[in-house]
């Protein structure tokens, strides 16, 4: 099954900028969009961005829209999180989802990273 690595998270003073990546070890035929996920504490797990793997196509929550910009290596199976302008309610751990074949059963299945902390201070 797919394994992901995340990098890049850090701590940054506000305004700052930090670049995250997602490593995924292949891509199938499961994995249609790669999703980016954020969770404060205390808080449920946010959607921040996806990307379509074919296609490029982008999405975005409204508070990270005009700050944060996904990209993806097709190359590297890595797709990339540049945040700019940070601010402090922008501190989580970020996660990685991707669709992923299980290769025993068959079976696509949604497989998650194990996050990388993102923290900004004023």
């Amino acid at each position: 099954q797919v394994q992901l690595v995340e990098s890049g998270g850090g701590s940054v003073q506000s305004g700052g900028s930090l670049r995250l990546s997602c490593a995924a070890s292949e891509y199938t035929y499961c994995t249609i969009s790669v999703t980016w996920y954020r969770q404060a504490p205390g808080k449920e797990r946010e959607f921040v961005s996806d990307t379509v793997v074919s296609s490029g196509d982008t999405n975005y929550a409204d508070s990270v829209k005009g700050r944060f910009t996904i990209s993806q290596d097709k190359d590297k199976n890595t797709v990339y999180l540049q945040m700019n302008s940070l601010k402090p309610e922008d501190t989580a751990m970020y996660y990685c989802k991707v669709g992923g074949l299980d290769w025993g059963s068959g079976t696509c299945g949604n497989y998650w990273g194990q996050g990388t902390q993102v923290t900004v201070s004023t």
